[in-house]
């Protein structure tokens, strides 16, 4: 779980804090299912929350590449995407794809002037693995 401080409160909670759960699970419809009943008895805002249905699935949409951009931004404000680029010694136009992905999945978030932040200080995943019966 990922948990930031956010400048206001976001609706319909009153308290400045929000975070984000990974999950890598087989069963998606049951973990949504789980997700949304959840979320309907809670009083409060819980979160957002990322499933996988595969490990494969996970792997393909965070590369070691997307990471390596994830590590780069954490804290470091605002940074644009050919800044970014020149610290990873990577093509501009493959970050810019990279960072399309990790915006769609919510890692990474676009300024107004185009740049890129990471509002995360901490990504914490947890997967299982278990042999079948």
């Amino acid at each position: 779980m990922v948990v930031w401080r956010v400048p206001d409160p976001v609706p319909p909670s009153g308290h400045r804090f929000k975070y984000r759960l990974v999950y890598v699970e087989s069963g998606r419809r049951a973990a949504l299912r789980a997700a949304a009943r959840n979320a309907f008895a809670a009083d409060a805002y819980q979160g957002e929350t990322l499933n996988f249905e595969t490990p494969a699935a996970f792997f393909s949409r965070l590369t070691e590449k997307r990471w390596a951009m994830l590590y780069a931004l954490q804290g470091a404000g605002e940074v644009p995407a050919r800044e970014l680029a020149r610290l990873l010694a990577r093509d501009v136009k493959r970050v810019h794809e990279d960072a399309g992905v990790l915006v769609e999945l919510g890692l990474l978030e676009r300024t107004e002037r185009g740049g890129l932040v990471c509002p995360f200080d901490d990504i914490h995943v947890d997967m299982h693995l278990k042999r079948a019966a």
